[in-house]
Order: C-alpha cells, then sequence, then structure tokens
C-alpha cells in the first residue's frame, strides 16, 4: 500500500509564494494558523503595521515588546494610530482581508486549517474554498487517521486578535477527545517548547493541552506558534511532539507520512 503524506505548515505570516507550492508531493496540508503578517520581527519593513508607519517606526515597536514594556508599546501605537483618519479596526481589517485573499486562493485541495493567535476567525468563512475544511475544537480523518484541530492563543499582554481565556481552550481540547494526531497552534505547556531562543522569552502554551496530551496518548502532537524554540521535538509519554516550524521564516512543510 503506497504511503500517505500529510505536509503541515504553521505561522505562515504572508508568505503566499512559498504557501503556494506547500502542499506539493502531499495528500494533504494541514495548516495550524497565523496566515496574517501585522509585523515581520526579522524584515521591519514588511507586514500591515510597516505599510501604514514606516519600518522606523515598526523597529520602535519590536524594540518595545521584546523588552517587555508592553504598556509603552501599546501607548506608543495609540499615538500613531491617533494620526490615521480611518477607523483603526476597519484599515486593520481591509488590510487583513487583502492577505487573506492572496492567501485563502494559492491552498491546495485538500487543506485542513485551524486558527492562529493573530488570525480573525470571523472572516475566514468568506475566503475558504470548497477544498479547505476549517476546524476548531474539532476532529476528521485523513488518510485513515483521525486528526484533532484546536485553533488560538491563550491570554498574553500582547491581546493578539485570537486569544481566548484557558477555559474556553480547555474545552476545546475536551471535547476533541482521543485522536491519532492532536493538531494545535500553540504548544503544550512544557518549558522547552516554549522558550524562544530568539525574542528570548517563553511564549504561553496550554497546560490543558499537556494533560490530554499525557492523558489520551495521540501518536503526534503538532503545533507552531514559537518560531525559534529551544527544543523542536521532544516524547511527551507515548506521544511525540513537534513544532512544524516557522513556515514564514523557512518556506518548508514538515512532513508525516505512514
Amino acid at each position: 500500500m503506497p504511503a500517505f503524506r500529510v505536509n503541515v505548515v504553521s505561522d505562515v505570516h504572508g508568505n503566499t509564494e512559498a504557501l503556494a507550492r506547500a502542499g506539493d508531493g502531499a495528500d494533504a496540508l494541514v495548516c495550524l494558523g497565523d496566515l496574517v503578517l501585522f509585523l515581520d520581527y526579522a524584515d521591519h519593513s514588511r507586514g500591515i503595521f510597516p505599510d501604514l508607519f514606516g519600518a522606523e517606526n515598526a523597529t520602535r515597536l519590536v524594540e518595545l515588546r521584546t523588552a517587555r514594556r508592553f504598556d509603552e508599546a501599546r501607548e506608543f501605537g495609540r499615538k500613531l494610530w491617533g494620526s490615521v483618519d480611518s477607523d483603526r479596526a476597519a484599515v486593520i481589517e481591509r488590510a487583513v482581508r487583502k492577505q487573506y485573499a492572496e492567501m485563502f486562493a494559492v491552498l491546495p485541495t485538500p487543506t485542513y486549517a485551524t486558527y492562529g493567535n493573530v488570525d480573525i476567525p470571523s472572516l475566514w468563512p468568506e475566503y475558504a474554498g470548497p477544498g479547505t475544511t476549517v476546524l476548531d475544537g474539532e476532529r476528521v480523518e485523513i488518510g485513515g487517521r483521525v486528526f484533532g484541530f484546536v485553533g488560538g492563543g491563550l491570554r498574553t499582554p500582547m491581546r493578539t486578535p485570537y486569544e481566548i481565556s484557558d477555559e474556553e481552550y480547555a474545552a476545546k481540547i475536551e471535547g476533541v477527545g482521543e485522536v491519532d494526531v492532536l493538531c494545535t497552534h500553540i504548544p503544550p505547556d512544557v518549558p522547552e517548547l516554549l522558550y524562544d531562543t530568539v525574542a528570548r522569552r517563553f511564549e504561553r502554551g496550554s497546560r490543558a493541552l499537556l494533560d490530554a496530551i499525557r492523558r489520551t496518548r495521540p501518536r503526534y502532537a503538532l503545533f507552531g506558534h514559537v518560531h525559534q524554540p529551544l527544543v523542536r521535538r521532544m516524547r511527551v509519554g507515548a506521544t511525540e511532539c513537534v513544532n512544524v516550524g516557522h513556515f514564514a521564516g523557512t518556506s518548508r512543510p514538515w512532513a508525516l507520512e505512514w
């Protein structure tokens, strides 16, 4: 029997050109979210923010956030947005819509996708075509294996668009139940998987996800969110936990075959 292959990507952040090739050689593509590029921390000239306010202001915002001076960062942002005549939410939505239109248009069939913490879930139904299945707190069979999907992130001082409470996130994890492959945007709450070696900080992971991995023992737990993790892959009990990579930076999907 020929092998079945799923290519997995996360943290696309506007890399439309590579996304168009992400399904090459695979029977299906899985996308773990963060399609939107608001601000590229490696190239401060790319993203919605520098398009509006310039690379110099983007650099300043990155410096404040990296130093974890979140209140100052928000105040800096408020002052810049105060110079914009149009409504802030409307400006961001137009920019996000443009990015979504480009990225959803290149997704192969079939694609199975869930949201990242910087995504805007309410817009996805307008752009996801018939070949793209959007799942959040749900499960689906792909190539004879059961995949569970939970999107979004937990609340942080960054206040990104799709952050939810620990309780709501835990309920979605519980609703997925036992699966062969558990797909999320954020990692389980394991320090080695949460520490970003470039940003030099811990991102938020889910304790409920870690508990579910230990309890239900999926073959794989796949996730993204941490762009440069201290550890990309490790076992938690019977489960292989894998950060599938920062697709915006690598342009390479991670492949799962059986």
